[in-house]
C-alpha cells in the first residue's frame, strides 16, 4: 500500500504486458535463489503500527492530512482512510537492548503525533478498531487524499462487480454492505518484519503461522464495529469481506479470497510468491521499465516491480516480502496478525513473544508444522478470533506421537510457550532484563485473563449497566481508553468501567 502508484486507467494491453512481466519476475526471483545471491543473516527486525485519530469525544476525526502536515516527519505515513496514520521505525538488530530501544523511539515519536494531532482537536489511539466508527465514516469520500488509494479501490470494486457484504455473527451480529473498499481501513494492525535468508524462510513462515491463533489469544483489541459486539478479533473477518474480489459464485467454488490464511506448509519462499501469481489476478497492472532477466544477465539485481507490487495486493496474515537495500537482495516474513495497541508496553510485549518464539520453534529437531496439520493452525486462528483470550487452541502434546490436543490458550501459553519464548529471546542475544520485564506482561495478561479486547468488552458492559445507550456507552469506553492509553500502563493493569 506504501507504494507510488500513479495510473489513469489500464486497457488489454497493459493487462497482458503485466502478465508476462509478472512471469519474468518469478524467474527472476527463482534465479536470485539458485545464484544465492541474497543478504547474509543480519537478525535485522522492524516494525510498523497503523494507527486511528479520534477527537476528545471518542469519535473518529478525518484530519490525517492536517495531522501529517504537522509532525512532518517521514516516519509518519497517510494509510487508507482519512482518520488513519501509520509510523514506520527503522530496522534494529535484534539484540541488546532491543526491546527497550523500541519502546523508547515508539513512545517519543506517538506522544509527539499526539502532540500535533492536539492542535487540530483529534489525538491519537492505538487500537485495533475504534469502537466508535459507524457504516457512515466509511465510505470512499473519506479514502486518503492519495492516488493508490483510489485506484486500488477502482481496481478492487471493478473486480468485484458488486457492494461488498460485510456479515459478521459473533456475540451480536453484524449485516451490512459497502460500495468501496474504505471499512478495511477500519481494521489497525501492528506489522512485525524479520529478514531471514532463503535457507531459514520456510522454518521462520511456518513458525509464524503455527502461532498466529496464539498470538490473537493474547493481543485481541477489535471486539467492536459498527456499534455491535462481534469476534474478540473483529479485524480478520472484517478485512477478509471488505477486499473480497470474489462474487458469491466464485466464493461458492471455492475461489481464494485475497485476505487469505494459505492451505499448507511451504519448504520455500519461492512457493509462496508463485502462488501468489497462480492464484490471483494482478489488480494493479502496472509495468515498470526494468527488464529483470536482462538486468541478471547483466550481474545486476533487478527491483522485481512487478513483483512487488502485486505482492502488496495479497494480503497474507503472514506475507512474504523481497526487497533490494544497498544494491543487495534480501527476504523477509512480514507478520501482519497483531491489531494495534492498547500501549506501546502491550505492543512491545507482543512483539517479544512473537520474535522469542518463532525463533525457539524454527529451530525445534521436531518443528511443530510437522506435528501438527495445517488445517489446525488455521482452526486456531479462527478460534482466537472469535474467543481471544478465553480460546481452546489445539497444540501438539509432548511425546513422540503426540497428535494435538485442545487446550486453553492460557495455559497453552503459561506452560510452554512463555519458556520457549524466553529461550528464543535468549538465542538472539536480547538482554535478560528486558526479556523478563515484556514476557511478564504476557504472562499478566494470561493469569488474569485480560486483553484490550476483553477490557473494551467489560467497560462498554459496566457503561451499559450505568444506563448508558449504546452510542454513549461505546463513546464512553473509547475515553476511558484512550485515556489509559496515555499512562503507559499495560492493559492488564487498567482497570474496567468508564471513568467516574
Amino acid at each position: 500500500m506504501g507504494e507510488k502508484v500513479v495510473a489513469v486507467g489500464f486497457d488489454l494491453a497493459d493487462r497482458q504486458h503485466h502478465r508476462n512481466k509478472l512471469r519474468q519476475c518469478l524467474e527472476g526471483l527463482a534465479r536470485l535463489l539458485e545464484e544465492k545471491r541474497f543478504d547474509r543473516p543480519r537478525n535485522l527486525m522492524g516494525l510498523e503500527i497503523e494507527l486511528n485519530l479520534a477527537g476528545s469525544d471518542g469519535m473518529p476525526s478525518m484530519v490525517n492530512a492536517e495531522v501529517l502536515e504537522r509532525i512532518a516527519s517521514h516516519d509518519f505515513q497517510t494509510e487508507l482512510g482519512q482518520f488513519n496514520l501509520e509510523v514506520n521505525i527503522v530496522p534494529h538488530r535484534l539484540a541488546g537492548r532491543v526491546l527497550d530501544q523500541l519502546a523508547e523511539e515508539l513512545r517519543t515519536g506517538l506522544s509527539y503525533a499526539d502532540r500535533k494531532a492536539m492542535e487540530v482537536d483529534s489525538g491519537i489511539v492505538m487500537i485495533g478498531i475504534l469502537p466508535t466508527l459507524t457504516s457512515a465514516d466509511l465510505v470512499s469520500a473519506n479514502l486518503s487524499d492519495a492516488d493508490r488509494y483510489f485506484l486500488l479501490n477502482d481496481q478492487v470494486v471493478a473486480a468485484r462487480g458488486e457492494e461488498f457484504t460485510i456479515d459478521i455473527a459473533g456475540v451480536e451480529r453484524l449485516t451490512c454492505t459497502a460500495r468501496s473498499i474504505t471499512p478495511e481501513a477500519a481494521c489497525t494492525s501492528v506489522q512485525l518484519h524479520l529478514q531471514v535468508t532463503p535457507g531459514r524462510f520456510a522454518a521462520v513462515w511456518n513458525a509464524a503461522q503455527a502461532v498466529a491463533g496464539v498470538q490473537i489469544a493474547v493481543g485481541a483489541n477489535s471486539p467492536f464495529l459498527f456499534g455491535r459486539e462481534l469476534w474478540r478479533e473483529s479485524r480478520p473477518p472484517l478485512f477478509v469481506q471488505s477486499t473480497d474480489t470474489r462474487p458469491p459464485e466464485l466464493q461458492v467454488q471455492g475461489v481464494r479470497p485475497r485476505t487469505w490464511f494459505g492451505e499448507r506448509w511451504i519448504t520455500s519462499a519461492y512457493e509462496l510468491f508463485e502462488e501468489n501469481l497462480r492464484f490471483f489476478p494482478p489488480l494493479l497492472p502496472i509495468s515498470s521499465d526494468e527488464d529483470p532477466l536482462r538486468v541478471l544477465d547483466e550481474g545486476g539485481v533487478p527491483m522485481l516491480h512487478e513483483l512487488t507490487l502485486h505482492n502488496g495486493t495479497v494480503y497474507r496474515w503472514n506475507r512474504p516480502v523481497y526487497g533490494v537495500a544497498d544494491g543487495v537482495p534480501h527476504l523477509r516474513v512480514e507478520n501482519r496478525v497483531l491489531p494495534a495497541g492498547p500501549t506501546v508496553t502491550d505492543v512491545i510485549a507482543n512483539t517479544a513473544f512473537y520474535y522469542g518464539l518463532i525463533r525457539a520453534l524454527a529451530e525445534e529437531p521436531r518443528p511443530v508444522w510437522t506435528r501438527m496439520p495445517f488445517a489446525v493452525a488455521a482452526d486456531n486462528f479462527d478460534a482466537a478470533c472469535r474467543h481471544g483470550i478465553e480460546a481452546f487452541l489445539r497444540w501438539p502434546r509432548a511425546g513422540r506421537n503426540g497428535a494435538p490436543a485442545r487446550v486453553p490458550a492460557v495455559r497453552l501459553v503459561l506452560e510452554e510457550l512463555l519458556p520457549l519464548a524466553a529461550a528464543g529471546l535468549d538465542a538472539w542475544g536480547v538482554e535478560p532484563a528486558d526479556r523478563d520485564h515484556y514476557l511478564g506482561v504476557i504472562e499478566e495478561r494470561c493469569r488474569r485473563r485480560v486483553n484490550g479486547a476483553s477490557w473494551q468488552a467489560a467497560t462498554y458492559h459496566r457503561a451499559r449497566e450505568q444506563g448508558l445507550d449504546r452510542e454513549a456507552a461505546l463513546a464512553a469506553t473509547t475515553r476511558r481508553y484512550c485515556e489509559l492509553m496515555r499512562t503507559g500502563e499495560p492493559v492488564h493493569a487498567w482497570p474496567a468501567g468508564p471513568a467516574a
